[in-house]
């Protein structure tokens, strides 16, 4: 016989361990350089930018904390959007292959 508790109960938890999954990559960092270390990007698990930084050799001094302040918030609404689209398209990919479960969020299986 099926047993529809039990299943839910199953996939509660699998939905549980993901989420916690997903909140632990932010404890991952890693920092990228382009143009022979003159940029550099830090990015945590989670796709979000933590940090810019402008070698000033590339502004003007005093402009140098405004350009930062505005490529970090470019980078993470690009990062948002993208995030919103890979969750529309796996929602699209995995529509119909399990029953629409109440609280069974597939599109922020890691993502």
């Amino acid at each position: 016989m099926f047993d529809m508790m039990g299943m839910m109960g199953k996939m509660k938890e699998v939905q549980a361990r993901l989420k916690q999954a997903q909140e632990n990559l932010q404890h991952i960092t890693v920092t990228a350089e382009s143009g022979a270390g003159l940029v550099k990007a830090t990015v945590n698990g989670q796709k979000k930018l933590l940090k810019i930084e402008i070698d000033a050799s590339l502004l003007n001094a005093s402009d140098q904390d405004m350009v930062n302040d505005l490529v970090v918030a470019a980078v993470n609404n690009a990062m948002l959007t993208a995030g919103e689209r890979a969750q529309e398209e796996m929602k699209k990919q995995t529509e119909g292959l399990l029953p629409n479960i109440p609280g069974l969020d597939l599109g922020n299986f890691g993502l």
